[in-house]
Order: C-alpha cells, then structure tokens, then sequence
C-alpha cells in the first residue's frame, strides 16, 4: 500500500511501485485531466508536477514519487499560477482539439513559477517538449504572456 499527496489530499493506492504515475491517476484515482499521448515522454501530455517540477507521468513510476506532493490537471487551478495560466487559456480561445491542453497549461504554469515574467525563448524553452497537432502554439504563447501579465 502506498500513500500519495495528490492535489493537496493523502491518497492510498494498492499497485506496484513500478507502475507509471499516469496509470495510478487515471485508472486507480479516476483523474482521468492527465492524457495518455506517446507513453516515451516525448510529447508531453501527460505532464503533471511533482514537488513543484513539471514531469511526464507515463514514465515516472509510483514508487519514484515517494512522499513528494504531485498535482495534476484538476489541482492546478487552486494555485495561483495555475488559475492564472487557466483563465488565460479561456480568455484566449487557446484549445483547438483540447487533448494536450492539459499538459500544457501544466507545462505553463511550471515556467511561470520559476520565471514569473519570460520572454519568447523563455516560453520556447519550457513549452518545447509538449506537442499539440492542431498547431495552437501562437495561441499558447499569447497565453503565457497573459498569465504573466496579471497580477497575483
């Protein structure tokens, strides 16, 4: 049995240590905002934070948690970043298909709470290592700056 902070609540979970992070999210805690996309961690979808760093959950495993707090998609709007980079994404029209939406505001709200105010290659940086088919990077960068822009 292992227990796990997610969002901020103790959560106990009976899985191997092995099994990736994603898996535990969605099929044992039914928080299903966290995306399977490739499963290597090359597209980012499945982006959640742990202790605060942004990461790809398909390949973390549980056990590598440990007792570090990890927030996904539906937590990220209680911290002020988060709801920040959310109603920027709102006000911005930013999801076309919506799949890697997810991971991306993730990833967003990670950079700006290690650089509150980035510019273009600060944002290019960060955001690289999420992909989004429909092509909404524009829109997404516009959003981060924003974000950004508003105050806390």
């Amino acid at each position: 049995m292992l227990t796990l902070t997610i969002n901020g609540q103790s959560r106990a979970v009976e899985v191997p240590d092995d099994m990736p992070l994603l898996w535990v999210l969605r099929d044992h805690l039914n928080l299903v905002g966290t995306k399977y996309g490739c499963g290597i961690a090359q597209c980012g979808v499945c982006t959640v934070h742990v202790a605060g760093k942004a990461v790809r959950s398909c390949q973390l495993t549980v056990g590598d948690v440990g007792t570090r707090a990890v927030v996904t998609i539906e937590g990220i709007g209680d911290t002020p970043n988060g709801a920040k980079v959310q109603q920027a994404w709102m006000e911005g029209s930013v999801p076309q298909c919506g799949y890697c939406q997810a991971g991306q505001i993730m990833s967003a709200t990670a950079l700006l709470d290690s650089n509150p105010h980035p510019d273009d290659s600060d944002i290019d940086a960060a955001m690289a290592g999420n992909l989004c088919r429909c092509a909404t990077y524009i829109r997404i960068r516009r959003a981060i700056k924003s974000a950004a822009a508003r105050s806390a």
